[in-house]
């Protein structure tokens, strides 16, 4: 069996938890990380691992299979997947859902024109969470679904949070309503909007001389992270942030709650709990990138969702293993 050989593409905490995630796949091996930062001052969780800076990627293009994408929604992958994508097989876990169309739209005419492969939004939600939507309204047509997040650290909207001018680092953190899920698993199927279900806590270091209600403001109207729901804004030390927020939990639940005839109730519920979103997050991507692999190597080129990608695609294990042992 010949190896996928992967290449991390920026080494946040989701780079990290790619690197720890391939190592644990028997048919895959990390050729490196490529990094915009200096490689020297980059400390990886395996001594073993090379870093690369970002400009060796075409000199080693012969070397790499797939990228792993880890930047972030906000800025990096809006730019960095079109332009990867001309000249490698790519997944990313782009997660603004908003954007996705047109963020799909524009890495699939790259992808297309160039002959390449790239699975985009891979993860948990964008992800997981999606393809069970898609179980749940296509098996009970005559229901409502609900998403809920949390309680947890999001990357996507931390990351969006640091990317303010004045913003010095942040964590936000997603916490579902209570009351909300209740309701949905007795059967309800009420009308919920975003402010209904979730809140959104922002912890937030200042870079010195920042106006904090500028900073403020510049969160709680921010389209599509936190402008549609309840935001409190929490400013703290840096101190503070180290010893109270280090830790990336998440989770959530999809619930698919309908009818299959009158009066006869059906509930369909997914949920997760993570220790660790980015770790959690990058086992996601990283199965996906198998996927990949298996599509550029059948011709299937142009841009993917989770939507289009055979489960089987994801295992390391045969078709025939699978019919045996998982069916």
């Amino acid at each position: 069996m010949t190896a996928i050989r992967i290449g991390i593409v920026g080494y946040g905490n989701l780079g990290r938890g790619v690197e720890i995630a391939v190592s644990l796949q028997e048919d895959m091996e990390l050729v490196g990380v490529f990094t915009r930062r200096d490689p020297a001052a980059v400390d990886t969780v395996h001594e073993r691992t090379p870093v690369h800076p970002m400009d060796a990627l075409e000199s080693m293009r012969g070397e790499l299979d797939v990228l792993v994408l880890c930047g972030g929604s906000k800025t990096d992958l809006p730019e960095q997947t079109p332009v990867l994508a001309e000249r490698f097989t790519v997944v990313d876990s782009f997660d603004t859902h908003a954007r996705i169309p047109e963020h799909f739209a524009k890495v699939d005419a790259v992808a297309r024109g160039a002959g390449t492969t790239a699975i985009i939004s891979t993860g948990w939600d964008p992800g997981l969470f999606s393809i069970n939507r898609v179980y749940g309204e296509s098996i009970l047509p005559a229901g409502s679904t609900y998403t809920f997040w949390g309680r947890g650290l999001s990357q996507g909207h931390s990351d969006a949070l640091r990317r303010i001018d004045g913003v010095a680092a942040a964590v936000q953190y997603t916490i579902p309503s209570q009351e909300a899920i209740d309701r949905v698993r007795a059967g309800e199927r009420p009308e919920l909007t975003n402010r209904d279900k979730h809140t959104r806590e922002c912890f937030v270091v200042l870079q010195d001389g920042a106006d904090a209600e500028a900073v403020r403001q510049a969160i709680v109207t921010m389209p599509h992270y936190f402008e549609p729901f309840e935001t409190s804004v929490t400013f703290l030390s840096a101190e503070e942030l180290a010893q109270d927020h280090q830790s990336m939990p998440h989770g959530g639940f999809v619930i698919r709650s309908a009818e299959s005839s009158p009066g006869t109730t059906q509930t369909i519920e997914y949920h997760l709990q993570e220790d660790s979103n980015p770790e959690f997050t990058a086992s996601v991507v990283v199965a996906y990138a198998r996927a990949a692999a298996r599509m550029a190597a059948a011709g299937q080129h142009g841009a993917w969702t989770p939507f289009d990608v055979a489960p089987g695609l994801l295992s390391p294990k045969s078709p025939e293993q699978l019919r045996a042992e998982l069916l």
